[in-house]
């Protein structure tokens, strides 16, 4: 009597994340699926672009806060070199912020690092199965915002800075120098400078102190998740 057959191909994903022990994680959840499949894990986006090719994944799963190329850059460079890939942004920044900047970059949705396995598993479907995902609470942001037009005057001045400029704002309150975003960036410092003036001038901050002030402040909050959204 011959075996029976698996009931479907396994879906392969590529997890691209700078955390050991959180890719580890990842893969010890995934690889009990009888679904789906762990092709490749990679650190950064010059290695994510590199195995894509040869692994050809169903599913990319990205980190945001990656060295050089972000997640959100990323995700523009995958969606257009690659558009039939779907994108799972996976992070520990808000969604509040994060999730609409990754959608509007081509993920095909986005889920924080702290919701559980189960949650993850169901995300991780939704997305394969050609649907958009997002948490209850910021899918109904949305639909408020688009039945609203007007909403959107009253939105954070954060929103206001691009995706760039979010980075290196959040990199400032980390409490890093020009120097080092230039080089965790790899922009010159002329660049960070440049982002740094056009941050101050978007938030209306009135000096350097402030803006640094102002960043810290807000890094604090952006990633402790016992605060509130903004």
């Amino acid at each position: 009597m011959r075996a029976a057959k698996e009931p479907q191909t396994k879906r392969k994903i590529l997890i691209v994340d700078d955390h050991g022990v959180f890719r580890e994680g990842l893969i010890r959840i995934i690889s009990q699926e009888k679904d789906l499949n762990v092709c490749g894990e990679a650190t950064d986006a010059a290695e994510a672009l590199e195995q894509i090719p040869r692994l050809k994944p169903d599913l990319v799963m990205v980190d945001i806060s990656l060295e050089g190329m972000n997640g959100i850059d990323l995700t523009k460079n995958l969606r257009e070199r690659f558009p039939t890939i779907r994108i799972l942004v996976l992070s520990m920044h808000k969604e509040s912020l994060y999730a609409e900047r990754a959608l509007r970059a081509g993920a095909n949705g986005y889920i924080m690092k702290r919701e559980r396995g189960q949650k993850l598993l169901g995300a991780i479907r939704h997305v394969l199965n050609g649907e958009t995902y997002v948490s209850e609470e910021l899918n109904k942001v949305i639909l408020e915002r688009l039945s609203l037009p007007g909403r959107d005057q009253g939105a954070s001045s954060i929103d206001r800075l691009s995706d760039r400029e979010l980075e290196v704002f959040r990199l400032i309150g980390q409490g890093y120098g020009t120097r080092q975003i230039a080089d965790s960036l790899h922009l010159s410092m002329k660049t960070v400078e440049s982002h740094r003036e056009n941050i101050r001038t978007k938030l209306n901050l009135q000096s350097t102190f402030e803006l640094v002030q102002h960043a810290i402040h807000w890094s604090f909050n952006e990633t402790d998740p016992s605060k509130p959204s903004a």
